[in-house]
């Protein structure tokens, strides 16, 4: 990751948010899943900067908490894009070229699986069943579902959302 990728540092406005927001769930038995949601509810994502202040506040280590955010594909470490493009990589989509429209995708946006590109436009998610398995392959940019999604009809979509894709 270069600077220019490297996320920004939080504000103290979010540091305290993020305290805020462990001072509701420490007493509760097992918070740190709650907390975690509501972090990423709150700021969109959890900052690598939220790791130690939840620790702290939770008598863990560090490495408990980041082991959590990193386990569960949910969490994000990274604010994610303007835009989100979800392709389905369930069994369905995989067998009606599935892989080949994931292959376009990786090489016009130029980035890959749980990657947003560096203009911050888009994010591009694995995800494993739309519920259009009639219609594969599928994809989601943000809460919109396709089905029979081609290269081409991608390349259309994205256009049409205003997600900049490289040439």
């Amino acid at each position: 990751m270069t600077a220019a990728e490297a996320p920004k540092p939080i504000s103290q406005a979010q540091k305290d948010e993020i305290l805020a927001i462990v001072a509701c769930h420490k007493d509760q038995p097992g918070p740190l899943i709650e907390i975690l949601h509501d972090v990423q509810r709150s700021l969109g994502y959890v900052p690598a900067e939220a790791v130690p202040l939840i620790a702290g506040a939770l008598n863990l280590s560090r490495a408990e908490v980041h082991g959590v955010v990193s386990f569960y594909h949910h969490f994000r470490s990274a604010p994610h894009g303007r835009r989100v493009l979800r392709l389905c990589r369930a069994e369905a989509c995989q067998s009606m070229n599935g892989r080949a429209l994931e292959r376009h995708a990786m090489k016009r946006l130029g980035i890959g699986f749980g990657e947003t590109t560096v203009d911050r436009e888009i994010t591009l998610e694995a995800v494993y069943c739309l519920g259009l398995c009639a219609c594969s392959p599928a994809a989601m940019i943000d809460e919109e579902v396709h089905g029979r999604v081609t290269p081409e009809r991608l390349d259309e979509l994205l256009k049409r959302a205003g997600a900049g894709v490289r040439p």
